[in-house]
């Protein structure tokens, strides 16, 4: 839930405390205390992008696993568990709230929208969000859907593996749009290493980090249908965190992964759920 000041923040939140109980969804109070303490991992020392200060430790391969694969388990949530289905909208990395232990919680629900209805396959509304993290048919045509969700995690997913903001002006023009910029490399496996976040100095199951890849460049699908959708892609993660020490998982190097992304573009995690 967002704070906000005066009149904004009862209206604000009286219109979610009220949305949430017409929906018979239970609705979770945090004190300030783990308010206070889940915000207290964004700060300096505790950072995914490459201009970390001295001396400051980066998150490790296997803790921006366990970021994404909690994120998503709550955008699930909203999609299939929530009756009815809700639309996150505004899936950014700001709006993740960690603990003490890396555990990630959503935040600020201000723009969630109810899924469709009436046998309608989208919403049509007026287009809000974060520039950078809204999927191509929310953009340019106002139609909102849970793979529009899907889109914006496979932004925040793409930050985690590479260590770049979605929109970094400090970069060569080519850089600064972290979609532009990584589109063109998803199509040559040869180039996967070196998305890796430079703070990891190498240190990550590069097997798991081509598969890590692969699941984001099927979420940042252009066409909404061609997604995965974010039950397929906890599963994808379930994989990639729960093999991190298995031999047989996510350890091998990059000449015993037999996957290349153009082989999974367009297909479902279904079945097999390959990844």
């Amino acid at each position: 839930m967002s704070l906000k000041t005066g009149r904004s923040r009862r209206r604000n939140i009286n219109a979610e405390i009220q949305k949430l109980g017409n929906a018979k969804n239970p609705l979770t109070v945090f004190t300030f205390q783990e308010i206070s303490a889940a915000t207290g991992n964004f700060n300096a020392e505790k950072m995914v992008v490459e201009d970390l200060p001295p001396n400051k430790e980066p998150l490790k391969w296997n803790t921006r696993m366990k970021i994404s694969e909690g994120a998503a388990r709550g955008l699930e949530y909203l999609h299939d568990v929530s009756n009815p289905t809700m639309i996150y909208r505004d899936f950014k990395a700001s709006n993740i709230l960690l603990d003490d232990e890396f555990n990630p919680k959503l935040s600020d629900f201000g723009l969630a929208k109810l899924g469709p209805t009436g046998g309608k396959d989208h919403v049509s509304t007026r287009v809000m969000g974060t520039y950078g993290y809204c999927a191509p048919e929310y953009a340019l045509m106002g139609q909102l859907t849970t793979k529009s969700d899907v889109y914006s995690f496979g932004v925040v997913f793409l930050e985690l593996i590479t260590g770049r903001r979605v929109i970094d002006t400090a970069r060569p023009t080519a850089e600064q749009n972290l979609i532009n910029w990584a589109q063109p490399l998803f199509k040559d496996r040869n180039m996967f290493t070196m998305m890796a976040a430079p703070l990891l100095e190498n240190k990550f199951p590069v097997k798991c980090h081509f598969q890590a890849l692969a699941v984001a460049a099927m979420c940042l699908q252009e066409e909404a249908e061609t997604r995965p959708l974010i039950a397929d892609v906890v599963t994808a993660l379930e994989h990639l965190t729960s093999n991190k020490d298995d031999a047989k998982g996510c350890t091998g190097d990059s000449k015993s992964s037999s996957l290349h992304v153009d082989t999974v573009k367009g297909r479902s995690f279904h079945g097999d759920r390959e990844v």
